[in-house]
Order: C-alpha cells, then sequence, then structure tokens
C-alpha cells in the first residue's frame, strides 16, 4: 500500500502544480496585448489542461479512491477523510472552472480582469494545506 501512497501524492503534486499555474497563465493571457502572445497563452493553457491537469486529477483520484479500498471499515468513522474528500470535490469543481476559463480563452470570450485571476490562483492553496493538516494530523 505504500507504493499506491506514494503515487497517490505524486498525482496529487502534479495536479496541484497544474492548478497553481494555469491561473497565473491566465494572469498573463490577460494582460497580454499582441496577437503572437495571445496565441502562445491559448496553446499553453490547453497543454497544461488537458496533458498535465485531467491526467494528475483522474490519477490522484483513482489512487486516493485506491486507498479507501484498503481499509473501508477505518474510513467510514474518519471525520479528518470526510472533510478531506469534500475539500477534494470543491477542488475538482475548481478544475472544471479551470477548464471551462481555458475554452473561453481559446475562444477571446473572457470577460475577467487579471485581478480576479489572481485572487483565482490563490484559491486551491488554501485547499492544498487543509487537505495536508487533514491528512496528516487526523484533527478528527
Amino acid at each position: 500500500m505504500l507504493w499506491v501512497k506514494a503515487f497517490h501524492i505524486i498525482a496529487m503534486v502534479c495536479w496541484f502544480a497544474a492548478l497553481f499555474y494555469l491561473p497565473r497563465l491566465f494572469v498573463y493571457h490577460v494582460d497580454a496585448t499582441d496577437a503572437l502572445s495571445k496565441d502562445r497563452f491559448k496553446i499553453m493553457e490547453r497543454r497544461l489542461y488537458r496533458g498535465i491537469a485531467i491526467p494528475s486529477m483522474l490519477a490522484t483520484l483513482i489512487f486516493g479512491i485506491w486507498l479507501i479500498t484498503y481499509n473501508p471499515e477505518y474510513y467510514k468513522s474518519a471525520g479528518w477523510l470526510h472533510a478531506k474528500i469534500t475539500l477534494v470535490v470543491l477542488l475538482i469543481g475548481y478544475h472544471h472552472i479551470c477548464g471551462s476559463f481555458v475554452k473561453k480563452f481559446a475562444a477571446d470570450n473572457i470577460t475577467k480582469s487579471g485581478r480576479f485571476f489572481r485572487v483565482f490562483n490563490e484559491l486551491p492553496v488554501l485547499a492544498l494545506i487543509a487537505i495536508v493538516i487533514l491528512a496528516v494530523v487526523k484533527p478528527f
């Protein structure tokens, strides 16, 4: 099971890396003024989302579910895990919102500001802090 846990952590790190960097690309994209830069950001956003974010999210979920099935009786009463799963569900929603923004940028149909994306970029940081504390400390 330690191998599964290791791969779960590796996938989670990759997923968070993508969720941290993608909104940063949105900030740069919104601030770009020339067509060449905007086209380059569209390619970068698409490749990051499809090539790293989606596979990393799926791997994180697969390995996480695999870990839960190892000892389901314990996890049924583990309040920390229920809180962690709630945060993961919210993070999946955030992930899909990022995907929606990737599509809007590709269609040149974005109405949000760089300031919005700077704030939006901080949300997964809060999720990461809470998830790590829940998984390591297991406060309840």
